[in-house]
């Protein structure tokens, strides 16, 4: 069963990282923040339309990368549509804490959308390859300094 998991989750990756959603500069957006990995060379672009109401209503991005980055900022993009800024803020910290802490370490994030949650879970196995971590969690360092106004951030900044 565990072998089954792994195999659907690698698949969904694979499937993000070759097929990106909502990939490419869009023509209008009010938020946007480019995010970098040295040590991979990952390069990404987020650009986020906010509403007044402070509800994403678009999400997009662009640049290259691994598959895990790829496929992180792929599903990302699908995940965080329609949800308010403060629940872009939660699974931001839920999904950083699943992709470095374990189960038992990780904070409590507060009431969180399952199927979000679940689609996240694809990337949990990251956590035990320390170097692809920054890989999976670029793309989200990356839409958070975008919703704070930051124009750029590093998997280099202390943050990570």
């Amino acid at each position: 069963m565990f072998d089954d998991l792994r195999d659907l989750y690698q698949e969904v990756i694979l499937d993000h990282g070759k097929n990106p959603r909502n990939f490419g500069r869009p023509d209008a957006f009010n938020r946007q923040a480019r995010g970098d990995n040295p040590m991979c060379g990952d390069k990404i672009a987020i650009y986020l339309t906010v509403g007044d109401d402070g509800t994403i209503q678009d999400l997009h991005f662009d640049g290259r990368g691994c598959a895990i980055s790829q496929a992180s900022a792929s599903l990302m993009t699908e995940i965080l549509r329609g949800k308010s800024m403060k629940e872009a803020e939660a699974l931001f910290g839920y999904f950083h804490d699943m992709c470095t802490k374990d189960e038992d370490e990780q904070g409590d994030h507060g009431t969180l959308d399952e199927d979000a949650t679940d689609k996240l879970a694809v990337l949990s196995g990251v956590r035990e390859f320390p170097m692809r971590v920054k890989c999976a969690t670029l793309a989200w360092h990356t839409m958070n300094a975008a919703l704070h106004g930051e124009a750029t951030t590093s998997t280099e900044n202390a943050s990570f």
